[in-house]
């Protein structure tokens, strides 16, 4: 991961601080290389990250020295309190597993990085499978964005570019900060993954405080509502097809462009593949 890290600053820069000290977000540290490429790039840098336990699933954090002192590990899909709620129905499957504010209400970050997925050797209660994705998803994006210092950035894993809540996403970021995509050579080329590293983030732009609302509102229906309130929440204010095609759908194929051209690459010259040409999509 840390080569992959300093692959994506080199191409974008994105790991440097934009004042000093500087100040780093890791919402899912584990195995530690992104946190570790920030740490580097801005060594007097305060750090705080988040990493879920290794007994629930999570991964070894292979950090060195006393840098694995900056990571709380905890489920970070559980904050309810930093997420706006702190009335837990006495009855919910996960009512004493939700945990009390772990960032004060002013803390701020210069680089805050969300490339957490989610792990299949993650146990957790049967009303989660299929809403978990979204779940870690948005609560990344929320507190990540809500603890940004303005101008700050954010560094973002997303999936299938074409996919159209990923359009959704990049999107709305794109409203409120200079957006850049980059997919790695190194261990993302043959798949659909890519980063997302949004730059010059204008934290109190009204834009954005209504996606902190709307992220925070899909992980309260996803935690406790029913699927029909899930639902609901993930289209609430959701544009039409043609909304986005007429606003966003140039910029999406200029961001886009590299991507999908670095990703039919290395799958023509994949061993599986037979005709081995590859494309050019300038």
């Amino acid at each position: 991961m840390q080569r992959i890290g300093e692959e994506i600053h080199d191409a974008t820069l994105g790991f440097a601080t934009r004042t000093y000290p500087g100040s780093i977000l890791d919402m899912c540290a584990a195995p530690g290389g992104f946190l570790a490429t920030a740490v580097k790039r801005n060594p007097d840098a305060e750090a705080v990250a988040f990493s879920l336990p290794y007994s629930d699933g999570g991964y070894n954090v292979l950090l060195a020295g006393d840098k694995k002192d900056c990571v709380k590990f905890l489920d970070i899909t559980m904050l309810a309190a930093d997420m706006g709620v702190t009335d837990i129905p006495e009855k919910h499957p996960d009512a004493g597993k939700f945990l009390p504010r772990q960032m004060s209400v002013a803390q701020v970050f210069d680089l805050v990085i969300c490339d957490g997925h989610v792990l299949r050797t993650h146990a957790r209660a049967p009303y989660r499978e299929t809403r978990e994705p979204a779940r870690l998803k948005t609560t990344q994006l929320a507190l990540g964005l809500e603890h940004i210092r303005p101008g700050g950035t954010m560094i973002v894993l997303f999936h299938k570019l074409e996919y159209w809540d990923t359009v959704c996403y990049v999107r709305r970021f794109a409203r409120f900060s200079s957006v850049q995509l980059y997919k790695p050579t190194k261990g993302h080329a043959q798949r659909s993954s890519f980063y997302m590293v949004a730059t010059d983030v204008k934290r109190q732009d009204p834009e954005a405080i209504l996606a902190i609302e709307i992220w925070k509102a899909v992980w309260r229906a996803a935690t406790f509502g029913t699927d029909e309130d899930f639902a609901e929440a993930l289209r609430k204010g959701e544009p039409s097809a043609e909304e986005v095609l007429e606003e966003f759908g140039s910029e999406l194929v200029k961001h886009g462009r590299k991507v999908w051209e670095t990703q039919a690459n290395a799958l023509a010259r994949a061993p599986f593949i037979k005709n081995r040409d590859t494309v050019n999509f300038s």
